[in-house]
């Protein structure tokens, strides 16, 4: 017998510098910042300033923690609808039990939290139990939520709160900048979610569902009980939204919220998530929210109207999505 040779597997093909750079995680949106950093930079000589930076964070530290839990369903190739609408009503529920109820503000709080826990759970169980389409469920619960915070607030702001509300919007001197505590606590936010997602189990899971959700079950995980966690949590995530919120504000405004689920879609979309799920970053995710910010602010100081900010956000939320779809294809 004569031994065949094997021919040796060609080489793969190398990869441009340019692929390289644009493969590492989270670039796109990290070149998008500097590039608008610089050009607003030229455009104002007060862009650069610390109390300006610190005031893009204060700005997106909302629509960034309501971001976190749209960032946890986006993975799981969901998508929620009602997370500002929910943040309304946490917002009202927290304010109008301290203050018309008298309640202490801890427990006030609490209980607002649970609430806005309980409508991530409600969206989890339709989603997850009855099999509903995610965009349907959360479109549903966003006018439910709207109704009963109008319905709740008998259309009145509520004003005349206690102190401790207002805690994240007291400042600490960082060098000559003011930084906001509320701005610290979405970091945290930011920082824990990243944890849990990369090295943890349960992380895994949720990338693992979004990815596959059929090859997940085969391989033991119980895909009903991730999706009914992530959007409970996620529901969490939107009450510390609203309590950001009433911090920022110093009331409780059953009109806030209006357009934020569409501004935590876009910091997710902008960061690098999916949107058919399993592939992204909570990191990205804040990057996402401070490109927001940031073309927010330099616009302002320009002196555009604020429409062409609407605008200009609009383009870049379907370029991220086409550049999206794009990896996708070359992928398969």
């Amino acid at each position: 017998m004569t031994a065949t040779a094997t021919s040796p597997a060609p080489p793969e093909p190398k990869q441009s510098a340019l692929n390289r750079i644009l493969s590492v995680p989270n670039v796109g949106p990290v070149i998008a910042i500097l590039i608008a950093v610089v050009y607003f930079t030229a455009q104002s000589d007060r862009f650069l300033a610390g109390g300006n930076f610190s005031l893009i964070v204060q700005q997106v530290m909302v629509v960034g923690t309501l971001a976190i839990g749209q960032t946890l369903i986006i993975l799981t190739a969901g998508i929620d609808l009602s997370n500002g609408a929910v943040m309304a009503l946490g917002n009202i529920a927290i304010t109008k039990l301290a203050v018309d109820t008298g309640l202490p503000a801890p427990l006030a709080i609490l209980l607002g939290l649970a609430l806005t826990a309980a409508f991530g759970l409600l969206n989890g169980t339709l989603v997850s139990l009855i099999k509903l389409p995610p965009f349907i469920v959360t479109l549903g619960t966003y006018g439910i939520a709207f109704a009963l915070t109008h319905i709740y607030s008998k259309e009145q702001t509520i004003s005349g709160l206690p102190d401790a509300f207002t805690f994240f919007d007291k400042t600490f001197p960082l060098g000559d900048t003011d930084i906001t505590y509320g701005s610290v606590a979405m970091l945290v936010l930011f920082a824990i979610t990243w944890y849990v997602l990369r090295l943890t189990a349960a992380g895994r899971h949720v990338y693992a569902v979004g990815n596959n959700p059929e090859a997940a079950r085969l391989s033991g995980i119980d895909t009903r009980r991730v999706l009914l966690a992530v959007y409970t949590v996620a529901g969490l995530f939107y009450g510390l939204a609203a309590l950001l919120l009433v911090a920022r504000t110093g009331v409780g405004d059953p009109n806030a919220g209006q357009t934020d689920n569409l501004d935590s879609i876009t910091a997710v979309v902008l960061g690098g998530t999916s949107l058919f799920g399993g592939r992204g970053s909570v990191i990205g995710t804040l990057l996402g929210a401070l490109i927001v910010g940031i073309i927010r602010n330099g616009l302002q100081l320009t002196g555009v109207p604020s429409i062409y900010q609407t605008l200009i956000t609009g383009i870049l939320v379907i370029a991220a999505v086409a550049v999206d779809q794009f990896n996708r294809r070359r992928q398969k």
